[in-house]
């Protein structure tokens, strides 16, 4: 393999329901900065769909320099033979250096497929990219045999307990699949545009491919938490699906979104699609309330970013207090209600005034 011959960063522009999906913005926004560093600059969104040229703009708007659209009946729906040889022939024939795919249960799904057909390696559910040294510090005597330029993918390891750091400096494209929400999307640029390549791999029926016979979409009426500017978030520390009550009365004050632990889930208190952490949702609101939450590292791998975080436990040793910006030890069934009352009281003066 002539690593020369690959150039420029990808990403995997995942469209559902005629919409391209958040986290093709946010990897739009990690590839432009990666590919700032890089020789060839130049990033691409790869756009697999159906009827799907309208949706260039938006990419453009958010950071591509081009955009290859694979446009085919056959992909109409995902089913991951057809779109597993449309990107593996992407990757094949423009061969980018640095392949990204969102961590959604379609990028987890198709990622470990194409990266397999290319013959390369894929770090999976990454919450960090870098571009750096490997190894990061060189043996005494193997300073020449130190890469440079290499992507630097970071993931949790061992259920959240440790972080690696990960790099594949022999083969490519260097692919990694993302977590969505730890990635910051770019403001859009109006009317910026972007070079439009229109591909098309040819598709031929195999024995691996599926037919659907029907779509049948279940309607959430749980809000997407990783919209909400505000989250009202409770762990075991709560005590009951009942005691939730008190944390709705809180978020409803403050025109936010009731979130959740693990622990919470677990329970059988709350819905997994409330569930912040390693293994729910990562999120960055504006204001996070940690309410009976310990504060494992699986929970806080989820949430660290947001931009003012407030805990309520009971226990002053918590480790929720280790990132807090403000912390309440006390007992929640007393404190979140004063705390409510006080806000709708404040609230309730400034509309008077």
């Amino acid at each position: 393999m002539d690593l020369s011959e690959y150039k420029g960063v990808f990403i995997y522009a995942q469209e559902t329901d005629g919409k391209i999906s958040p986290i093709a913005l946010e990897l739009l926004g990690k590839a432009r900065e990666l590919a700032d560093q890089l020789e060839d600059k130049t990033v691409t969104a790869v756009l697999l769909g159906s009827n799907v040229a309208g949706l260039t703009k938006e990419l453009a708007e958010y950071g591509a320099d081009r955009v290859i659209v694979v446009d085919d009946p056959a992909l109409t729906e995902y089913t991951n033979e057809p779109y597993a040889h449309a990107l593996t022939s992407v990757i094949e024939t423009y061969k980018p250096e640095i392949f990204l795919i969102g961590a959604t249960a379609i990028g987890r799904d198709l990622g470990p497929r194409v990266a397999a057909r290319v013959h390369t390696g894929l770090t999976a559910d990454c919450t960090a990219l870098d571009i750096g040294d490997y190894p990061l510090t060189p043996l005494p005597g193997h300073e020449a045999e130190q890469k440079h330029g290499q992507l630097l993918m970071t993931r949790p390891a061992f259920g959240g307990n440790t972080i690696a750091t990960i790099a594949c400096p022999n083969f490519r494209p260097q692919m990694a699949t993302v977590r969505p929400g730890v990635m910051k999307k770019l403001a859009p640029k109006e009317g910026a545009q972007a070079e439009i390549v229109n591909y098309n791999p040819g598709f031929e029926k195999n024995h691996c491919w599926v037919e659907i016979l029907k779509v049948v979409k279940e309607v959430s009426k749980a809000a997407d938490i990783q919209d909400a500017k505000i989250l009202v978030s409770g762990g075991r520390g709560v005590g009951s699906k009942e005691n939730f009550k008190i944390l709705e009365d809180l978020a409803d004050a403050l025109h936010g979104t009731v979130a959740c632990s693990r622990a919470a889930v677990d329970a059988g208190w709350m819905p997994k699609e409330l569930q912040v952490g390693q293994t729910g949702k990562t999120v960055r609101p504006k204001v996070y309330f940690a309410i009976g939450i310990s504060g494992a590292i699986q929970h806080v791998a989820g949430m660290e970013e947001s931009d003012l975080i407030i805990a309520i436990n009971n226990d002053p040793n918590a480790p929720i207090f280790d990132v807090a910006d403000y912390g309440i030890v006390g007992d929640l069934n007393h404190v979140v209600p004063l705390l409510t009352k006080k806000i709708k009281e404040t609230l309730a003066e400034k509309a008077a005034a």
